[in-house]
């Protein structure tokens, strides 16, 4: 399985940490000091392209709108149609 890659005990407690985080400021604090601005930034690139993408959105649309390389949106694309529904189910709980 393809998560298998990623699983060790420091990513646990990586994702336990995030998984404690109860408000967006918090997140801000803990990604301030974790990620650089250009990576949280990159993250949030990302998933508004996942949305774009579930909405129907052209590649040229969401190049314009997001400044995302073509790289870049295939590759999301690609986790939409063949990942592991990461973006599909963060997206859906989202938009409740």
């Amino acid at each position: 399985m393809q998560l298998d890659k990623l699983r060790d005990r420091e990513v646990d407690q990586l994702f336990e940490a995030i998984l404690k985080l109860e408000t967006v400021e918090e997140c801000y604090h803990l990604f301030d000091d974790l990620c650089t601005v250009g990576e949280v930034q990159s993250l949030a690139q990302r998933l508004e392209v996942a949305r774009m993408l579930r909405e129907g959105k052209t590649y040229s649309h969401i190049e314009t709108e997001t400044g995302a390389s073509t790289a870049t949106i295939s590759r999301v694309k690609r986790c939409l149609n063949y990942g592991a529904d990461g973006y599909t189910l963060v997206l859906d709980r989202l938009k409740r």
